[in-house]
């Protein structure tokens, strides 16, 4: 195993002070768990501010002028953050980071003209990233795995959900969901993990989906509750790939084994899928891209939140969500990167950040909360994860020195991040 990939840490000391913080971005206080559209504008924000940490948390936070020091210096690092800002770090709720091979050769057909569903009906897409994945060992998996969760966290992400679907058999799934858990066990970041084997019909299946719904429901879905290898249960609910009927009965089966529902729904087209994620108590319906007034009137009663993923729409050229129309109805949203070879292949949240604001019409503020408490609660990890309070996990990062707290936002091409600190340890990539 190469550990030269590894995350290094810095610091193992029990405590760490930060001082000469510009702006302390997204305080909360009171056990908030989400922020709902209607106040999703707004942003909490202390000015010249200091952050202690003890045993891995926060353990207190304020103002220079109001902090008096603490009475044992004994093993505390002091980090001076020389006016930059501090953010909780990104949380990430949606990706498929554990992959063989990139999918460039596509990309290039795209740009000549071709859809994604073309490429996916020759056999492209899901099913190539399938073929070559299940050629590769689970050491190397992990190693290029990790590398990649490496990346993700220069870009300040702290906490991800990671989907399997890349696999399409027994084997393949259970060796994307160890490769998962692995990272879950050798890394400092907070990692949620999902059974996506309802992504595509394998080839070996192709006329035959009844069968390999059969297989997921039979096989797939037990073995990976045995192992406890999954947290959540996600079908690509999705014109030729799985239908209502399949997604919920898919649903149902993860359910009973104890999976929570979280599906990629409305990316193509809308029919019905919202209204059976909704059914079924879903976490969070993704994608959203194509909605109708239906869908709209089915989310405004229910407490699934809508998290969208404007890096895809802008990789594969297709329309955005319709992220104010969601906020005007008092819809819940987050946003995430859909970190996956074939449609965003990138886990940059600055960027998914700018795409917020830049193409979904979201000022930064808005985008601020989407992509971090409310990305927390879309993996049910709000309590602990997505703003700076008291008795959270001192997971965040600090800017270099920046104009204003909205800079990153603005600045799209450029990685504001000088420093990670994840469970009150400096991450040195």
């Amino acid at each position: 195993m190469n550990y030269e990939n590894r995350f290094c840490i810095l610091a193992n000391s029990m405590k760490m002070i930060i001082k000469n913080i510009s702006k302390i971005v997204q305080v909360c206080r009171g056990n908030q768990k989400f922020i709902q559209s209607k106040h999703l504008d707004s942003v909490n924000t202390i000015d010249d501010g200091y952050i202690e940490i003890e045993d891995s948390k926060i353990k207190d936070f304020g103002s220079m002028k109001d902090w008096r020091g603490i009475d044992d210096w004994n093993n505390t690092e002091i980090i001076d953050a020389e006016g930059g800002c501090v953010y909780p770090s990104f949380c990430d709720s949606h990706t498929h980071l554990v992959f063989s091979e990139p999918r460039q050769n596509e990309f290039i057909l795209r740009i000549k003209g071709h859809s994604y569903e073309e490429i996916a009906k020759k056999g492209g897409g899901i099913l190539n990233s399938a073929e070559s994945l299940a050629k590769i060992s689970e050491d190397e998996l992990y190693e290029i795995s990790l590398q990649r969760l490496n990346n993700a966290v220069k870009f300040g992400t702290g906490a991800i959900e990671i989907k399997s679907g890349y696999g399409l058999s027994l084997s393949s799934e259970m060796k994307i969901l160890r490769v998962i858990r692995r990272l879950k066990e050798n890394t400092e970041v907070k990692i949620k993990s999902t059974l996506l084997a309802a992504h595509a019909v394998p080839k070996k299946f192709l006329g035959k989906k009844e069968d390999y719904i059969k297989l997921i429901i039979e096989k797939i879905i037990p073995a990976i509750s045995y192992e406890k290898l999954a947290d959540y249960i996600d079908v690509f609910c999705e014109k030729n790939y799985f239908d209502i009927h399949d997604t919920d009965k898919i649903l149902k089966c993860g359910i009973k084994y104890g999976l929570k529902p979280k599906i990629h729904v409305n990316q193509f087209n809308s029919f019905g899928g919202i209204k059976t994620a909704i059914k079924n108590n879903a976490i969070s319906v993704d994608h959203l891209e194509v909605t109708n007034d239906q869908d709209i009137e089915y989310l405004k009663k229910s407490n699934t939140i809508a998290t969208l993923l404007p890096s895809c729409s802008f990789f594969l050229n297709i329309p955005y969500a319709k992220a104010k129309k969601f906020i005007s109805n008092n819809i819940n949203i987050n946003l995430a990167s859909d970190y996956n070879p074939g449609s965003s292949p990138s886990s940059n949240m600055n960027f998914v950040s700018s795409l917020g604001c830049i193409k979904l019409n979201l000022t930064p503020n808005q985008v601020i909360n989407a992509t971090t408490l409310n990305g927390a609660y879309a993996m049910e990890i709000s309590d602990s994860f997505g703003s700076i309070d008291i008795g959270k996990k001192a997971n965040f990062f600090i800017t270099k020195k920046i104009p204003s707290y909205d800079y990153m936002q603005y600045s799209f091409g450029e990685n504001c991040i000088k420093t990670v600190i994840l469970n009150g340890k400096v991450v040195k990539q």
